[in-house]
């Protein structure tokens, strides 16, 4: 094989090597960030249990910034619902935190529209404000060294299969 021959294989090559590994397509909407470290989060859950984001690795970690006002959080609760429910054998945890209100208000709006949700309650808002979502519902997926890897801003159908194949393919 000459030289030109050998250089043209060698940019097919490379170009298809690129473009398979750009080809592993993103599901709409989620971006691949910087992977900078994940902020502290250290809450309490509906029910009182206390949770720090530090004490967990070893795995992904779903975190979900949501509020019962925000009209896309009301629409996208029930499908956050089912895909924790489809992806309960996946070594990914699951983290919905409600962005500053009461424990009545998320109760009982919880409780119309995804009963078997038991969310963080940033009450302050501080958590909320150290990851620096820019606007509601918010997803990160922080990886199993707590670097946060990838973001989703806006409303999604998480319960769709483009979705659930890319958390179970993190979560491997």
């Amino acid at each position: 094989m000459n030289t030109v021959s050998h250089r043209l294989l060698s940019a097919v090559l490379f170009a298809t090597i690129s473009v398979t590994a750009w080809a592993t397509e993103l599901p709409p909407g989620v971006m691949r960030i910087a992977g900078t470290p994940a902020p502290a989060l250290q809450l309490d859950d509906l029910d009182g249990e206390p949770y720090d984001l530090a004490e967990t690795h070893g795995h992904w970690r779903f975190v979900h910034f949501w509020a019962s006002w925000c009209g896309p959080c009301r629409r996208e609760m029930p499908s956050i619902q089912k895909m924790i429910a489809l992806l309960e054998d996946s070594d990914i945890e699951f983290l919905v935190i409600n962005t500053a209100e009461t424990e009545d208000e998320v109760f009982t709006f919880l409780g119309i529209v995804a009963p078997e949700l038991v969310p963080l309650m940033d009450t302050d808002g501080l958590v909320t404000e150290a990851w620096q979502p820019r606007g509601l519902p918010a997803s990160y997926l922080v990886d199993p060294e707590g670097r946060i890897q990838y973001q989703a801003l806006g409303g999604r159908e998480w319960e769709q299969p483009a979705y659930l194949d890319f958390l179970r393919g993190l979560g491997r």
